[in-house]
């Protein structure tokens, strides 16, 4: 922000879980002074910004970040032919290298990312659109941390899957009634989301 619009600010304060980078960027924008209109004008540029120095400057590896359990569950619903799409409030090529840093990549074909729509249930009703125009048929489940996520599911008529693996504690999730509700992803089991 500092080196595209000549603001300084920070996050501190501002409740960034769960959030889209967009809003995060226009809250810390308007703190420092920018009006709304502003904000949103110079948000294209911020996000190139951005992007770019993540990519030169991001962390070597993020695989001691993932969460227990992630891996196999993925490996599990892929091999059951499921398909997997990354709906996240990061800008694209940040959320990409992070999946990369994680070694999570290969398991997702398509995405919806922070830039593509205003709220987490856009993002959610791209993705689905987006795997739908690719031919899955079967049900679909939206996986989060925070009840954002929820809504989101609920929103654009996905299965919701609340993990308590990020700030939110589970009886908070389960407070939003989700479909599901696990303590992290090594008790997601396969028989909840497929009969037979």
């Amino acid at each position: 922000m500092s080196k595209v619009v000549g603001f300084d600010s920070t996050t501190e304060g501002i409740p960034v879980q769960g959030m889209l980078d967009q809003d995060i960027v226009t809250h810390m924008l308007c703190r420092a002074g920018a009006a709304p209109a502003e904000a949103t004008r110079h948000l294209p540029a911020i996000l190139d910004e951005a992007s770019r120095h993540y990519l030169a400057a991001h962390p070597r590896s993020l695989r001691a970040k993932v969460c227990p359990g992630v891996r196999s569950l993925l490996r599990r619903l892929t091999r059951r032919g499921a398909h997997l799409g990354l709906v996240t409030g990061n800008f694209t090529a940040i959320a990409w290298k992070k999946m990369e840093l994680a070694g999570l990549r290969e398991f997702f074909t398509f995405g919806a990312f922070s830039e593509m729509a205003a709220t987490r249930a856009g993002l959610a009703s791209l993705a689905l659109a987006e795997a739908r125009a690719a031919g899955f048929s079967g049900p679909g489940f939206l996986f989060g941390d925070h009840p954002n996520d929820i809504a989101a599911a609920r929103a654009t008529g996905l299965t919701a899957v609340a993990v308590a693996t990020g700030v939110v504690p589970a009886v908070e999730l389960a407070s939003h009634s989700p479909d599901f509700l696990f303590t992290d992803f090594r008790t997601a089991t396969m028989g909840s989301f497929f009969s037979s």
